[in-house]
């Protein structure tokens, strides 16, 4: 069976512009949502989906982080050239990461990040990851065990030099983080690993505003857009949104 890819996606609101951005083996699935919800309340949102998303692992694995974080700085301009001079950065896991590398160095009026990790500590749980979107893929393409697991052996037997770029990515986001000095939100599944519960708690430390908030969901663990309080989560991205210096 042909699986239809996911596609980035704008959708035309008021003048205060979003950029949307999902996470390693995501898509732009995982924010449409929420997109959808702050268009209502008149905000344009914009989901960037990144290059070898969406499609296969083999895809996948020929990209890396470089090309994704390229996707997120063209979704950036884009809505730049559409005519919005001040646009909000919302992102989960990686996608958290490239929001908090954005409020690095780009202009934005305010940073959210959501479930982001602050130290690449393991190549072995990138590749996992990696395998385990290979095998989800191959069973909704239709295809029987024997031959996912054909498959997705050949796959890891690829050397994945790029897996090493994301660890970098994230590890040299996560060393600058005092230099964000816009609005920040971090929000955190309590039921997330530890390891993304323990950055929530850092990013919120280090970032050099006052204006910051952590918020913390009980009941969730990843991928909070997604998951059971994620009507929650949207509002509070809406009312951080709101509080923002946004020009009249």
């Amino acid at each position: 069976m042909k699986v239809k890819a996911p596609e980035s996606f704008t959708y035309i609101g008021g003048k205060r512009a979003v950029l949307l951005l999902h996470g390693f083996t995501g898509s732009t699935g995982d924010m449409k949502k929420l997109g959808k919800y702050l268009n209502d309340l008149d905000y344009t949102c914009h989901g960037p989906l990144y290059s070898g998303h969406g499609v296969s692992a083999e895809e996948l694995a020929k990209t890396g982080p470089k090309e994704w974080w390229q996707d997120v700085v063209n979704g950036y301009n884009f809505l730049k050239e559409e005519g919005y001079e001040e646009i909000a950065v919302v992102g989960i896991s990686l996608g958290g990461v490239f929001s908090l590398k954005v409020g690095i160095e780009l202009p934005v009026k305010g940073v959210v990040s959501m479930c982001a990790p602050t130290q690449g500590k393991s190549i072995d749980r990138q590749k996992n990851r990696l395998l385990n979107y290979a095998q989800a893929y191959k069973k909704f393409e239709g295809k029987d065990a024997d031959q996912i697991a054909a498959e997705v052996k050949l796959l890891e037997e690829e050397p994945m030099p790029q897996l090493k770029d994301v660890l970098n990515i994230i590890n040299e986001t996560g060393e600058d983080l005092d230099l964000i000095t816009s609005p920040t939100l971090v929000l955190q599944g309590r039921l997330d690993d530890p390891d993304y519960t323990e950055s929530a708690t850092a990013i919120f430390n280090e970032v050099d505003t006052q204006h910051k908030h952590l918020i913390w969901y009980e009941k969730s663990g990843h991928i909070i857009t997604l998951g059971k309080e994620r009507e929650q989560v949207y509002e509070d991205v809406y009312k951080f949104l709101n509080t923002l210096n946004w020009s009249e």
